[in-house]
C-alpha cells in the first residue's frame, strides 16, 4: 500500500466527521422559530446562543455577564423589556452593543 492509500480512510473519516458537525452545528439557527427572536446582552456568562465577538466562536463562550455582543433567543417581543445590567437603556437590545458598567 502507499502512503497515499492508507490516508484515504482517515480523510474519508475526517469528512465525514466534518459534514455531521456542520449538520448538527447548523440545526440551531434552523430550528428558530418565528415565535423567538435573538436578543444581545441578556445572556449570563458562558450561555449565550451565540455570537460573542472577537475571539469568540459561539453558543457557550461569553465571557461576562450580561455581554453586549453576544447573544441569547427569547420569546419575540421581549428582548426589549428583559433586563440588561450593561445596556444603556437598561433592558436587551436588538443588536449587539457596547456594555456600559455593571
Amino acid at each position: 500500500m502507499t502512503q497515499a492509500t492508507t490516508k484515504l480512510p482517515a480523510i474519508a473519516l475526517t469528512l465525514a466527521l466534518g459534514a455531521a458537525f456542520t449538520a448538527f452545528t447548523a440545526l440551531p439557527a434552523a430550528a428558530q422559530s418565528a415565535d423567538k427572536e435573538q436578543c444581545y446582552g441578556v445572556a449570563l456568562k458562558g450561555k449565550n446562543d451565540c455570537k460573542a465577538g472577537a475571539g469568540t466562536t459561539c453558543a457557550g463562550t461569553s465571557k461576562i455577564d450580561y455581554q453586549g455582543n453576544a447573544w441569547a433567543m427569547v420569546p419575540k417581543g421581549t428582548c426589549v423589556t428583559t433586563v440588561s445590567k450593561t445596556s444603556p437603556t437598561g433592558f436587551g437590545q436588538l443588536a449587539a452593543f457596547k456594555e456600559k458598567k455593571a
